[in-house]
């Protein structure tokens, strides 16, 4: 598999000489073209500042990242991204938030309408097109949010903690939302979690971040078939990832 998302010897560094904090790295990864690719590791370990230096958001101190053969040297507009707090307007309804990541691009919404309705359609939002987000419930705020990362085709998605604020319940169904929507389309995605069972269940790979400075431990190839639904949580080379991940925490006193 070629490299879709190079990342070479890429560090952060934040301050100056004297009250220097070294937030991340250095690290090297190489990302296929379709992988679904999670970071797990310890608050504030550099998994969301290695998203933004990805996004094109925030410069490395160190190193470079290449996507599909080109320097990330500024903001990225190819990319689809999300955050644990959802970016929706509070003014537009569902369709014009999801139509606005459109706008931005200069995009025709027309053109996208068919889309959009398909989209919303895949996360169960039909009828919820013209509501406010204040009316939908968090996880159908996030839904719609994915809907806004995805509408414009993105070949990369980065998702830091989407899923974070959401109850258990609600946070399986996105979950199982989101597997399908990559499922259908294969962009390539970096998804930053704090849950090991979520990564492991979503994941073809899982990259463990040691505490600050954040390094990559381990990088882990989850072979198991997709779909992956909560079955696969009781197979015994699902339980043996997470324990592999769990064990490399308990070496650095984490959990």
């Amino acid at each position: 598999m070629s490299a879709f998302v190079d990342i070479r010897g890429v560090s952060k560094v934040f301050g100056g000489e004297e009250d220097a904090i070294h937030a991340f790295g250095p690290a090297d990864l190489h990302i296929g073209d379709g992988e679904f690719v999670s970071l797990v590791g310890p608050s504030g370990c550099g998994k969301s500042t290695l998203m933004l230096i990805l996004a094109g958001l925030l410069a490395p101190s160190a190193g470079e990242i290449c996507v599909d053969g080109r320097a990330v040297a500024g903001p990225r507009t190819d990319i689809g991204i999300m955050f644990q707090d959802n970016t929706l307007v509070p003014w537009r309804t569902v369709w014009g938030n999801v139509a606005l990541q459109l706008e931005l691009r200069g995009l025709d919404v027309a053109a996208y309408s068919e889309r959009i309705t398909t989209l919303l359609a895949s996360v169960r939002l039909t009828g919820f097109e013209a509501r406010y987000p204040y009316e939908l419930s968090g996880g159908m705020q996030q839904r719609a949010a994915f809907c806004q990362a995805m509408v414009h085709e993105p070949d990369t998605l980065l998702l830091d903690e989407p899923l974070g604020k959401l109850d258990a319940m609600t946070r399986e169904s996105i979950r199982s939302d989101l597997q399908s929507l990559w499922m259908r389309k294969r962009p390539t995605v970096v998804f930053v979690t704090h849950s090991i069972e979520e990564a492991v269940q979503l994941s073809s790979r899982v990259c463990v971040i040691t505490p600050r400075p954040g390094r990559i431990e381990r990088v882990i190839d989850v072979d198991l078939p997709y779909p992956r639904d909560l079955d696969v949580k009781q197979t015994p080379e699902f339980i043996h990832h997470v324990r592999e991940i769990q064990e490399i925490f308990h070496g650095y006193g984490v959990l």
